[in-house]
């Protein structure tokens, strides 16, 4: 199972012990938001995409959407986010679930800046109702990743009618 494989991962950091797992689904930031009583911006989504033939994460700011443009600069490469399928397959975790701990090898992960802004983030733990809180030095320890990235923009905000 994906939440094993996320929490043996955990386990080497010593953080295992603080996987949550939900009566309710957090398989969206909403979701997450929700199940947890936190704001959505501090649900730490993990993104996939296919970058010269291999699968990178990046994890974001629930509250974000990710810049074509800046996306391009950091990477080289036009943003093509994974399907479901090749999610699961290539990177180890189900959309839903998708997160940087106990990945398949050779998935490169990427932290993005809209993260900084917290003292502690959620991210899902392998299953499409797990978190788990981090500081932002442990989630950079724990996601082994290899770099921070600036590849997000504000997500539009939706107009109440009037």
């Amino acid at each position: 199972m994906s939440i094993e494989r996320a929490r043996a991962h955990l386990k080497k950091y010593g953080l295992d012990g603080r996987v949550r797992e939900l009566a309710l689904s957090s398989a969206t930031v909403e979701l997450a938001a929700r199940a947890l009583g936190v704001e959505g911006a501090r649900i730490a989504k993990t993104l996939s995409y296919m970058v010269d033939g291999s699968p990178v994460l990046i994890v974001a700011a629930g509250d974000i959407r990710v810049d074509n443009r800046k996306f391009k600069d950091a990477f080289h490469t036009k943003a093509k986010m994974l399907t479901p399928e090749q999610a699961a397959e290539l990177v180890g975790h189900a959309v839903g679930g998708v997160c940087p701990f106990g990945v398949n090898e050779g998935v490169k992960v990427y932290l993005d800046e809209s993260l900084r802004r917290f003292e502690t983030v959620y991210p899902a733990a392998g299953s499409g109702n797990s978190a788990i809180e981090l500081s932002i030095p442990e989630l950079e320890r724990a996601s082994e990743c290899a770099g921070w990235v600036d590849v997000a923009k504000e997500a539009a905000k939706e107009v109440e009618p009037q």
